[in-house]
C-alpha cells in the first residue's frame, strides 16, 4: 500500500466503474500529456461504512507509510498538501503546489501521478475525498477542543498574520504567538469565523501546516499570509 512505482511498472487500482467525476467516468491509465487537475468532487462507495475517526486513521496511515516505498518525500508531501485542498475544493491551491512540485497528472486527477524523473505515485480514493456512505462519529459531535482562552499563556513573540480563505472575503488578521502551536491558532481562528479546527487546513509555501507543529517551527513571521482551505460545508 501507498508505494510509489516506475512508469515501466503497474500496479492494481480502483476500478474506474467504481470512481466518477461528477458524470465522467475514469478510465485506463494514459500515461502521456498532462492534464490540469479537474475542478470536480470525485464520488466513491466504501464496501464497509466508514466512521469520519476510521477514515482519518486509514488516511494516516497511508501518509506515514508512504514515503517509506519509493520516491520522493517531498512529492509526497506535495501530494497530501494537493489532497487535503482538493477535498476542500480550493482546485487553484491544489492546482498551484501541484505545479510547483512539477507533477504530471495523466487523467486529471490525483489518483494517479508522476514526477518530473517519471516516477509514479498512485493514492488511494480515500484519501481524496470521503466514501458518500460515510457514517458519523458520535463523538465527533462534542467540541474537541476548548477556547483559547481557557488554554494556559504561551511564550513567545506575538506576531500578526493574515488568514486568506477562497471564500470568507477579504484576508483576515489574526494574532498569535510563536510559542504555541498551529492546533492553538486554529482555535484562535475558530472563534471569530466559526469553523471547526478539524475543518481548517493551514497551508504556507505551499505545504500543509501540522497541528502539532509551533508557529516559531514553520518560518511564519508577522504579516505572512496563510492559506486556509476550509470544506463548502462549513461557510
Amino acid at each position: 500500500m501507498g508505494s510509489c512505482l516506475s512508469s515501466s511498472r503497474d500496479r492494481s487500482r480502483p476500478s474506474s466503474a467504481d470512481i466518477q467525476i461528477g458524470s465522467v467516468q475514469l478510465s485506463a491509465i494514459s500515461i502521456g500529456k498532462n492534464q490540469a487537475l479537474r475542478n470536480e468532487p470525485l464520488k466513491w462507495k466504501s464496501e464497509v461504512p466508514l466512521t469520519e475517526g476510521q477514515l482519518r486513521s486509514k488516511r494516516d496511515e497511508f501518509w506515514d507509510t508512504a514515503p517509506a516505498f519509493d520516491g520522493r518525500r517531498e512529492i509526497w508531501d506535495a501530494l497530501r498538501a494537493a489532497a487535503v485542498a482538493s477535498e476542500s475544493s480550493d482546485y487553484s491551491l491544489a492546482q498551484a503546489i501541484v505545479d510547483g512540485a512539477n507533477i504530471s497528472l495523466p487523467n486529471g486527477t490525483l489518483l494517479d501521478c508522476y514526477d518530473e524523473l517519471g516516477n509514479r505515485y498512485q493514492l488511494p480514493i480515500y484519501c481524496l475525498c470521503s466514501p458518500i456512505n460515510l457514517v458519523e462519529d458520535s463523538s465527533s459531535s462534542m467540541s474537541d477542543s476548548p477556547s483559547p482562552e481557557s488554554e494556559p499563556y504561551l511564550s513567545g513573540e506575538e506576531i500578526i498574520l493574515k488568514v486568506r480563505t477562497s471564500t470568507l472575503g477579504p484576508d483576515r488578521k489574526l494574532n498569535v504567538r510563536t510559542g504555541e502551536s498551529i492546533l492553538h491558532a486554529k482555535r484562535r481562528l475558530q472563534a471569530s469565523i466559526d469553523v471547526d479546527t478539524s475543518s481548517q487546513r493551514w497551508f504556507f509555501g505551499g505545504k500543509l501546516l501540522q497541528d502539532k507543529q509551533k508557529i516559531s517551527d514553520t518560518k511564519l513571521q508577522s504579516g505572512h499570509v496563510v492559506q486556509v482551505a476550509i470544506p463548502p460545508a462549513q461557510t
